[in-house]
């Protein structure tokens, strides 16, 4: 692992792009890692060199886990639409149509709001970030093969933990329920995401005056 500072991994995710293609970044780790942020403070500093698409917004709805019976296990991976992530990919690589419209998962609701980002044709570079990019099983196995490079965020365990919690408390659980999903179901992804990080192109620990989360 090493570790970089912001400007380091923006130039790094210029460089991908500086033939002027298309290219996705994918941004992987597992919960609480700080891989949001870090997609999210590339895209800013890219201007629009870049634009964010998230798995997250492949969550299934509210409604599909109760039907399921796996709402107590959101964002496990079978409680994703793989398949459609997938081909969002696949549309973005080459991009064809003038603007591509992608969903965002508003956390606040818990659920996606589609045709929110807009993806011109112009933009070189896709950012995107999610939990099981790097994923070899029958579901999510054909995801790697469409993102061009992939960074796997680890700030230590201690640290990662600490951000989970604190991020399930400012969404409205209490410090017990915080605790408690955080070492459970989210615990038990976050060993799946962390067999993947031997595939990383990059495995990254930002040096930051901003805290990730």
């Amino acid at each position: 692992m090493t570790s970089y500072t912001l400007a380091e991994l923006v130039d790094a995710a210029r460089q991908l792009v500086a033939d002027g293609e298309r290219r996705i970044l994918g941004i992987t780790g597992a919960p609480g890692a700080g891989k949001s942020t870090l997609a999210l403070q590339l895209t800013e500093a890219l201007g629009d060199q870049a634009v964010l698409v998230g798995l997250d917004s492949f969550h299934l709805s509210n409604a599909e886990l109760n039907r399921l019976g796996r709402h107590a296990r959101k964002g496990a991976a079978d409680t994703f639409d793989a398949a459609g992530y997938q081909n969002l990919l696949r549309r973005l690589r080459p991009q064809t149509d003038e603007i591509v419209y992608a969903a965002e998962f508003d956390r606040s609701i818990e659920e996606s709001i589609a045709c929110t980002v807009p993806v011109r044709r112009e933009t070189p570079l896709i950012v995107t970030e999610g939990n099981y990019l790097l994923v070899d099983d029958d579901r999510w196995r054909a995801t790697a093969d469409l993102i061009d490079e992939v960074w796997y965020v680890d700030p230590g365990e201690e640290t990662r933990m600490d951000r989970l919690i604190a991020r399930h408390m400012r969404f409205g659980r209490s410090q017990d329920e915080a605790y408690a999903r955080s070492h459970g179901s989210d615990q038990r992804n976050a060993e799946l995401i962390a067999s993947t990080r031997p595939l990383a192109d990059r495995v990254v620990q930002l040096i930051s005056e901003k805290e990730l989360a």
